[in-house]
């Protein structure tokens, strides 16, 4: 009779050490995402940080250029105003954030080819840090972005293997979307001269 007591009390103690062991590995994936997402949106603001400076100094050099310059200074507003909870990455929560923020990114770039009409502009020190600045923060975008779907990758394929699709069944894990191409970007722009 001991003997019985003894095994099932072992039997029981490893699942719940095994429960213990999954859910805390689930919960610091989930962390490690929600971390990821809050690096992209920490790029994201930063570049939202640089547009207004980078709108100033055009000013001073393009004022006929009114309708551009309003242009990025509306799709900034929106692209701040659209914002996502890490407890809420849903596809089509990502996919308007990244609607609102590839408006800005199109905006920005007339701002950047105004500089082509302008040469005192484009041999301005502060438009050149600021577009140097922009283009880095553009690449750490691209970074933070990518380093998100590792994460969402990692945790999704730990959400979705066998055992731990039960612990993550039990409490309600759930997987999260990822970053994907805008619509369009596949194309390859066309330069002519």
């Amino acid at each position: 009779m001991k003997k019985g007591w003894i095994i099932a009390i072992a039997i029981v103690a490893v699942l719940v050490i095994w429960f213990a062991t999954g859910y805390n590995s689930l919960v610091k994936q989930e962390e490690g995402v929600k971390t990821a997402w809050s690096q992209v949106e920490n790029q994201y603001q930063r570049r939202s940080d640089l547009i207004p400076n980078l709108v100033n100094t055009v000013k001073g050099y393009a004022s006929h250029e009114s309708e551009t310059l309003e242009g990025v200074v509306a799709a900034r507003a929106r692209a701040t105003q659209t914002t996502i909870d890490a407890d809420n990455l849903t596809p089509e929560a990502i996919e308007k954030y990244q609607a609102a923020q590839g408006e800005l990114t199109a905006a920005l770039g007339r701002l950047l080819m105004i500089q082509e009409n302008y040469p005192d502009l484009k041999a301005n020190q502060n438009f050149s840090e600021l577009q140097a600045q922009l283009e880095g923060t553009e690449n750490r975008i691209a970074t933070e972005r990518r380093n998100f779907n590792e994460a969402a990758r990692a945790y999704n394929t730990r959400v979705r293997r066998f055992p731990t699709n039960i612990i993550a069944g039990l409490f309600g894990f759930g997987q999260y979307p990822y970053f994907e191409a805008a619509e369009g970007s596949a194309t390859a722009p066309v330069v002519e001269f």
